[in-house]
């Protein structure tokens, strides 16, 4: 079953490496992930969509947060939650299909964003399931070129993030045993 897991974890190198390491490490495949940072430059927001066993979703959100550089890892797959996923097409059908693309793209909510003589440059945002649907009707007008976004997914829980304070760092003056008393 697909799991939407969502991470608050530190703007560092490295970071993306451990989160992928632990669920690669355990067999688990990655469907999507995307990752962009927040409104403090020294976080970012990741959003994995992994395929795990339901019984061990708990567990893998346990091993997430024990993570270095993961502040917070949440499990929003049972969750009040809005989650979209972006779709970029590029259409190539003959002129007398061009009305019927149109059409289509309106019903959908999808937006023209480039054409040209080969045809049209499409982008459509929703769920997967949306996406899915709209590729499969675009494929009968003719070539399709698509690319996808992943998901991104943000909680509608009411609770606020709640981080610990940095543990101090001791003064080294104080920790080192031959200054003592100087």
């Amino acid at each position: 079953m697909l799991q939407t897991i969502s991470l608050l974890v530190e703007n560092k190198p490295g970071a993306l490496m451990r989160i992928t390491g632990v669920l690669s490490a355990r067999g688990y495949n990655i469907d999507s992930l995307t990752v962009a940072r927040t409104l403090d430059p020294g976080l970012s927001r990741m959003t994995i969509v992994v395929d795990v066993d339901p019984q061990l979703r708990q567990q893998v959100i346990k091993q997430m947060n024990k993570l270095v550089n993961v502040l917070q890892a949440i499990d929003l797959t049972d969750q009040p939650a809005v989650a979209r996923e972006m779709l970029l097409m590029r259409v190539r059908a003959p002129m007398e299909s061009r009305t019927a693309i149109l059409k289509e793209a309106e019903i959908f909510g999808a937006r023209v964003v480039d054409s040209s003589i080969d045809g049209f440059a499409l982008e459509l945002t929703g769920e997967a399931e949306k996406l899915e649907e709209f590729i499969d009707i675009m494929r009968a007008y003719g070539d399709i070129d698509v690319t996808r976004s992943g998901m991104v997914a943000v909680s509608l829980e009411p609770r606020k993030l709640r981080l610990s304070p940095p543990v101090p760092k001791a003064d080294p003056v104080l920790q080192d045993p031959m200054r003592k008393g100087a």
